[in-house]
């Protein structure tokens, strides 16, 4: 199953890699939320799948599941949330001032 996650993480890279190499703004930011959503399941298959119990104090001794993946998987949740919004953000404040949608401006006749 690991495996599998981590060729669809891959797949996820290309497609990122290719969405932000294109000209088009809306794709540059769809580009850089598909890397944050291929590096989210990276870090998810990276901290593999363990089975145990919740690590609080005054319970029995046993085997206890590690939350640094999860917690690292969520704070780059909320990173990527916010980043996206400010690329949404600055991408239509820019089509608000120079009516381009495209990042390459071409020659206007003036």
């Amino acid at each position: 199953m690991e495996t599998l996650i981590i060729i669809l993480a891959g797949v996820l890279v290309t497609v990122a890699t290719y969405l932000i190499l294109s000209k088009g703004v809306l794709r540059v930011i769809l580009g850089t939320a598909i890397l944050s959503h291929a590096a989210h399941l990276l870090l998810m298959t990276m901290g593999g799948l363990k089975k145990g119990g919740v690590p609080v104090i005054g319970e029995g001794n046993g085997i206890y599941t590690d939350a640094l993946p999860q917690a690292l998987i969520l704070t780059s949740i909320v990173i990527s949330f916010a980043v996206t919004a400010f690329l949404l953000v600055l991408a239509y404040r820019t089509y608000q001032e120079n009516e381009l949608s495209q990042m390459a401006r071409g020659l206007k006749d003036e």
